[in-house]
């Protein structure tokens, strides 16, 4: 399936519902908007809006302890703010997905993104989650599936990066 600009979206949350994600937990975030208005507007499925992101691992947590499915949706800059509650997901052996979008990425316009945009990636390996990235439309749903499989399938904690060739980067 060749994704466009404007479709993976769409196809994405399609996915997700397809593979049984039931919770969307996240924070308000523009490179998520798709997500987070199809999940508000679904009546199948739990929108939870956090007030932080370390929220979102718990709920993922509290999800599979229900025999639920979730996916945590946060930017770039909110990975820095879950890495203690990300030790529960070791420790627990939980599958754990989370789609993050990116900034401090490609042609970032404000430079307060660039530190933790630029750390994201190391911080999440260093936590012993597997990191996958989707830079372009039609990288979206291969690498989202395998991120599927890996996390419900082998109960693996898996990140999906999604860079700012693919959301856009912002003007500052």
């Amino acid at each position: 399936m060749t994704e466009t600009k404007d479709s993976w979206q769409t196809h994405l949350y399609d996915l997700l519902k397809e593979s049984g994600v039931t919770q969307f937990a996240y924070v308000p975030d523009a490179g998520h908007k798709v997500l987070i208005d199809r999940s508000l507007a679904d009546p199948d499925v739990h929108s939870v809006p956090l007030t932080t992101e370390e929220e979102g691992v718990a709920q993922v947590v509290g999800a599979d302890l229900g025999g639920a499915k979730a996916v945590l949706l946060m930017q770039s800059s909110g990975v820095g703010n879950t890495i203690n509650m990300l030790s529960l997901t070791q420790g627990c052996r939980s599958p754990f997905l989370t789609l993050v979008s990116m900034r401090g990425d490609f042609g970032e316009g404000n430079p307060w993104q660039f530190a933790m945009g630029q750390a994201v990636e190391p911080v999440l390996k260093a936590m012993g989650v597997i990191v996958l990235r989707a830079d372009h439309p039609g990288d979206v749903i291969p690498c989202v599936s395998a991120a599927i499989t890996m996390a419900f399938q082998c109960r693996q904690q898996v990140a999906v990066l999604l860079g700012q060739r693919l959301i856009g980067a912002k003007k500052f």
